[in-house]
């Protein structure tokens, strides 16, 4: 087991035996199969994470593979994807507004105002978060998706989440979803592992699918 694995299953442990809703949702899907991509830069976790904003995994994937297929299969540099036309994003299917997003990403990352793999692993939670929602078009969500799957982080509780606030109504049987602000202050029992719990949060929703629309490999 490596030694991402036992933090995993430290975290499943510890999330099974302090609630015992969240517990219930674990049992079904007998273990958490969140992964990180191992030293991606963030301009290119970025990048992925806001073709991702408001948007189905299926859609988000369809959309960076035409943007894959303009390079030779793999995502752009900052050079190579200033050199491409409105149009020709438009044609992968980003929106006006990511595409100005995704520039100026592709512009601060050149000017040094976008930290290294190595630079943002040193840097906390919260100054990540601080430093990078300055940049036009990315927000705290964002962020968090770079966080948690990027950087491993296990702590972050991405409130603002529409699938994670929909898997805590259904994980304890709520009329309506909470409150940001609400499910903030509900998990922080969770912690150090919040990450963790949002991952079971998020598979709580599928699990509440159909059979044959559930997707095992979500995330």
């Amino acid at each position: 087991m490596s030694d991402w694995q036992q933090k995993i299953q430290e975290a499943t442990d510890f999330l099974s035996n302090i609630d015992p809703d969240l517990a219930l949702v674990i049992q079904k899907e007998k273990n958490c199969r969140l992964q990180v991509k191992q030293k991606q830069e963030p301009y290119f976790a970025l990048l992925e994470a806001i073709a991702g904003q408001q948007l189905h995994a299926k859609a988000v994937t369809a959309i960076l593979n035409r943007l894959k297929a303009l390079n030779n299969g793999a995502l752009p540099s900052t050079d190579k994807l200033l050199t491409y036309t409105d149009e020709a994003l438009r044609s992968c299917g980003f929106s006006f507004r990511k595409i100005a997003t995704m520039q100026k990403l592709a512009m601060a990352t050149q000017e040094g105002n976008v930290p290294s793999y190595e630079q943002a692993q040193n840097m906390s939670d919260e100054a990540l978060i601080e430093l990078l929602t300055q940049l036009p078009g990315i927000g705290v969500w964002t962020v968090e998706m770079f966080l948690i799957f990027t950087l491993g982080r296990l702590d972050i509780m991405p409130v603002h989440d529409f699938g994670i606030r929909e898997g805590w109504k259904i994980c304890k049987k709520l009329s309506e979803q909470p409150k940001p602000k609400e499910l903030k202050e509900k998990t922080l029992s969770w912690s150090p592992y919040r990450s963790v719990g949002a991952w079971f949060l998020w598979r709580a929703v599928d699990q509440n699918k159909p059979k044959e629309k559930q997707n095992p490999f979500t995330l």
